[in-house]
């Protein structure tokens, strides 16, 4: 019985005019193509080629051929293409950028539930928006809204507050008090000499909280700077120890009572946290899906 596949060969070479030309469009081997045409010349009992040193010259056999099965190796092509791709439809892959622990608080805990493929990326925010300008990210959680020489859109969704918290074996009565008399003076002295926590990519949530409380420069180095936020709560739960951080990163552990809240602050020092896209977004759905969980895990949070 006739292989459709010779018919597919014999058309490649007579538009190639060439077995190696015909073997690469049909991404195979010159010894298949050439096994492929000698069966379909046994089959059909006629020459279909003059086989010379440069190039294959159809017979007239060979173009009669030609223009009888053209069409319908056109059409195969056709709906096997189609076929593949609504058989195999390939699946989304979005790539996401943001600090690790809004990762881990946020959406660590829901990508078993995704339809599509991500790849997320941590580091600093600048360098995340680089990469969304030259297209390696789709969507970028940052508090930092710069739209200077930048072709990223900005969509602001929800804030985080900088609070001042310690391990749950502090000492916090005299601080305590302090606070609720508005002793500022001489909580900054005792702020000062106790064991201090930070992260060195977020030393700014440090220095801000401090300036905007105290209208001082911070004068003095935290004990332990950590790769990230997440060590600090993770050395300080059940310990002893100070740390500036984002409210809603240490919410699970001020509940199960591991960290205690000291202080808000005179006034509210926030942040507004942005949905950072391009306008050329491709993965409108998929990114959608992940701005969802976004708005309703941090409107929990707050």
């Amino acid at each position: 019985m006739v292989s459709m596949e010779w018919y597919r060969t014999f058309v490649a070479i007579y538009e190639k005019s060439t077995l190696t030309k015909a073997a690469e469009a049909l991404f195979t081997s010159q010894p298949g193509v050439s096994v492929h045409l000698n069966a379909l010349e046994s089959y059909i009992g006629r020459k279909l080629f003059e086989r010379t040193s440069r190039r294959m010259i159809p017979t007239e056999e060979g173009k009669q051929l030609y223009n009888f099965v053209l069409d319908a190796v056109k059409k195969l092509e056709k709906a096997e293409q189609h076929f593949k791709k609504t058989s195999q439809e390939e699946v989304p892959s979005i790539n996401i950028g943001m600090c690790t622990e809004t990762f881990q608080t946020i959406l660590e805990p829901e990508i078993s539930s995704l339809d599509f493929n991500l790849l997320a990326k941590f580091g600093d925010h600048q360098e995340l928006i680089k990469d969304l300008n030259n297209g390696i990210l789709d969507l970028v959680i940052t508090p930092k809204f710069d739209t200077k020489n930048s072709l990223a859109t900005y969509e602001a969704f929800t804030k985080e507050n900088i609070v001042m918290v310690a391990g749950k074996d502090s000492e916090l009565k005299e601080i305590n008090s302090l606070i609720d008399n508005e002793g500022f003076g001489e909580l900054e002295k005792i702020l000062k000499r106790q064991t201090w926590y930070s992260a060195s990519n977020e030393m700014d949530h440090f220095r801000r909280f401090w300036y905007e409380n105290f209208k001082k420069r911070v004068d003095f180095k935290p004990n332990y700077i950590l790769p990230n936020i997440g060590s600090i709560i993770r050395s300080i739960e059940n310990k002893k120890g100070f740390a500036i951080v984002p409210d809603f990163l240490v919410n699970d552990s001020l509940r199960d009572a591991k960290i205690q809240l000291v202080w808000s602050g005179k006034k509210e020092v926030s942040n507004i946290l942005y949905f950072a896209t391009r306008s050329d977004l491709k993965h409108k759905e998929e990114t959608g899906v992940i701005k969802g969980i976004f708005r309703r895990k941090m409107i929990k949070l707050k």
